[in-house]
């Protein structure tokens, strides 16, 4: 099973999560979108959806789904998002497509947050994956002074922008491997809007494709 076929067995295996009458949250990059093409199979059973990126908005849109404003719904009962890499510990690094502070925000406020990934995704401990930390643009500077005194190597994201009109810095050789303490740590910094780690708020089931199947982890 290549990675992409790998990348629809994850979403579709995400569907069974879907309880009728409910509004849920979605996220962003290429396996999330083949779960969003995946919902017209159970549309029926959707109130509606929250997005965490103007880029997946669209794309619900265009499948003819009820969208809403998280701060319209309160508590959402599920968010179904991939990752840039994940443990079998449910941690994860997300922020590749840049909706990381979005997507954070919709998988806090939901009671079960189910992460597709394909094989390639996984690793024994984070940090194969550059970390994305989304900063205020003013703060550039000052955030990667104070990221490269702890040991990361930032580099800026050039030519993009947030959703929230922000910038990202990318950062490699950050030692993850306390990623509780580091997610902390990191957003203390003066300027940080939020970091890609999903360590504090990881997720409550990791599906991963891999070529005979899907393989389910529980938290």
């Amino acid at each position: 099973m290549n990675q992409e076929k790998q990348k629809k067995a994850v979403a579709e295996a995400a569907l069974d999560y879907i309880e009728s009458g409910e509004i849920i949250g979605i996220g962003t990059g290429s396996t999330a979108n083949y779960f969003i093409d995946s919902l017209p199979k159970v549309k029926s059973k959707l109130e509606g959806v929250v997005a965490s990126s103007d880029e997946s908005a669209k794309r619900l849109q265009s499948i003819g789904l009820p969208l809403f404003d998280l701060n319209q719904t309160g508590e959402l009962s599920l968010y179904v998002d991939g990752a840039d890499e994940a443990t079998k510990h449910l941690q994860l690094i997300k922020g590749g497509g840049g909706a990381l502070t979005r997507e954070k925000i919709v998988a806090s406020a939901s009671r079960n947050f189910v992460c597709i990934v394909d094989q390639s995704k996984m690793s024994d401990y984070l940090g194969t994956f550059p970390l994305p930390v989304e900063i205020i643009p003013m703060a550039q500077s000052l955030v990667a002074r104070r990221l490269v005194r702890i040991g990361g190597h930032p580099e800026l994201r050039v030519g993009f922008r947030t959703d929230n009109g922000n910038a990202i810095l990318d950062v490699r050789s950050l030692d993850l491997t306390d990623p509780i303490t580091i997610e902390s740590s990191l957003n203390l910094i003066p300027g940080v809007v939020d970091n890609g780690l999903f360590a504090i708020r990881r997720a409550d089931v990791l599906l991963v494709g891999h070529e005979n199947g899907v393989d389910q982890f529980n938290a």
